[in-house]
């Protein structure tokens, strides 16, 4: 069997990592919470975590409920499908010696320490810095230097600010628990209801479309939220078809990553071996 590459996060962006890697013949697995907080739900393999098992772009992710269970990583893996751990702290996932760790989990944030025997560790976006916190940094800002990869130094700082149009990122107007009232993919009008958040006294705060266009993203129903988070992401252009497809920011990424493994002799050496 070819080494495995342990990727951190299954959002849209790790999911486009992932994909790449698994296009390219490597064996991934992906590490993610209990209650995922994907938004671009239809590309992500972290919603096999509440289906069981999700198909991206052809690609099969299956959900181990018991990251210890080897026996269940190694059966997915020999079927050409993604394993999803729920295991968030990478504890048993690192218990499986992946050859390389890419920290996808998009917290912008320095990571926590990670204690392994990776023979490259990648960090995406800010909150990295390759030579200090990790091995090499993939740039994930849009612009000119989208897919970098840095290392030494670190990649555009966060501008905290959505790309865009920033009425398209749906926020929760207040804490409590997310329901929706639109499905992903579906065609919303100005001022449509797309969904709501139930605070603790059962108060209903709703969230209404910014303006014409398509549903790309929605948090999995039922989660607790908290004010001012990510919970939805309305596309101007309208194209339901852009819902199941990955960006072309994170294929952009996943190369950036692809480009770092092979960049280091030793490592490229262990990929298919």
């Amino acid at each position: 069997m070819t080494a495995l590459i342990l990727i951190r996060g299954g959002g849209d962006l790790a999911s486009g990592v992932a994909y790449r890697l698994h296009r390219a013949g490597l064996n991934v697995v992906i590490t993610e919470l209990p209650q995922p907080l994907a938004v671009r739900r239809l590309v992500s393999f972290a919603q096999a975590v509440y289906e069981g098992q999700v198909t991206v772009e052809g690609i099969t992710a299956r959900r181990v409920d018991d990251p210890s269970d080897r026996l269940r990583i190694m059966q997915i893996l020999s079927r050409r499908q993604i394993p999803v751990l729920i295991d968030p702290e990478a504890r048993e996932a690192l218990k499986l010696f992946p050859l390389a760790i890419v920290d996808a989990r998009m917290t912008k944030q320095p990571p926590e320490t990670l204690y392994h025997r990776a023979m490259l560790y990648i960090g995406l976006g800010p909150g990295f810095v390759a030579g200090q916190n990790c091995d090499a940094v993939i740039e994930t800002n849009r612009g000119h230097t989208l897919g970098r990869v840095y290392w030494q130094g670190g990649p555009q700082a966060d501008t905290r600010l959505p790309e865009g149009d920033p009425r398209r990122v749906l926020r929760a107007p207040a804490a409590g628990v997310f329901h929706a009232a639109r499905s992903l993919g579906e065609h919303c009008e100005e001022g449509d209801l797309v969904a709501w958040v139930e605070d603790a006294q059962g108060q209903r705060h709703p969230i209404y479309s910014p303006f014409r266009g398509v549903l790309r993203g929605l948090l999995y129903e039922g989660l607790g939220v908290e004010a001012g988070m990510k919970v939805g992401d309305i596309d101007p252009r309208d194209n339901p078809g852009y819902c199941s497809l990955i960006s072309e920011k994170s294929l952009a990424i996943g190369g950036g990553v692809l480009e770092a493994l092979l960049t280091r002799p030793e490592v490229r050496a262990k990929l298919w071996a």
